[in-house]
């Protein structure tokens, strides 16, 4: 990759989840999390597309550990597409914690796309819920009007962030990651494993300062 990127008319600046239960004091709060408001407002001010996600759970979601009798929040379970992680409450509809983070300034965002609002099947990617092949609508917004190119923002690194990335590339996307805009929950090495995911596919990482 150049030494400098400067975006055109066919990138866009995709931000996953930049919410307040990902923050600081949330109820799923990703280490740091915070830190990637600043790096992000600076980021959108450069692009002249911009896309936004947001986890949009009902308060009885089966991803949920307090749905499930005994069950504790990063406890692997089967559920009919196939291994779930159970999740602390959060990102509520409605709920301050659904919010995005009050600092996030994103005035030119053309498109919120809200995932995991169906009660049985959670949603990690901007691009397909969990099952893999329910479609957010996303593939079709970015071909319809010409967007090529991703880059790739937000929380967390290795689980939104990562399975964005990765179906990006599946769907015949140019993804970049930009890691200082990110930041990872890292549960039994997830964050070493999404890093090498990503690379295989062929997402390439860089830093927001080579963003010209």
């Amino acid at each position: 990759m150049a030494s400098q990127i400067t975006p055109t008319g066919t990138d866009v600046l995709l931000v996953i989840d930049v919410q307040n239960d990902f923050c600081k004091g949330g109820t799923l709060e990703v280490p740091r999390g915070d830190d990637v408001v600043g790096v992000i407002n600076e980021l959108s001010s450069r692009f002249q597309h911009v896309v936004v996600t947001q986890d949009w759970h009902p308060n009885d979601h089966t991803s949920f550990a307090t749905q499930h009798a005994g069950a504790e929040p990063f406890q692997m379970i089967d559920v009919d597409y196939g291994e779930q992680l159970l999740w602390p409450d959060h990102c509520i509809q409605h709920s301050p914690g659904a919010d995005f983070h009050d600092k996030l300034k994103v005035a030119n965002c053309e498109l919120i796309i809200r995932k995991g609002y169906r009660r049985t099947i959670d949603s990690y990617s901007a691009f397909f819920e969990n099952d893999r092949k329910t479609p957010t609508g996303l593939t079709g917004y970015l071909r319809e009007r010409g967007l090529t190119r991703l880059f790739v923002t937000g929380l967390a690194t290795d689980f939104c962030v990562r399975f964005s990335a990765v179906d990006g590339r599946a769907q015949g996307f140019d993804v970049v990651l930009l890691e200082d805009a990110c930041r990872g929950i890292d549960n039994n090495g997830s964050m070493a494993e999404a890093m090498r995911e990503m690379a295989d596919v062929g997402v390439v990482s860089a830093d927001s300062s080579k963003v010209a």
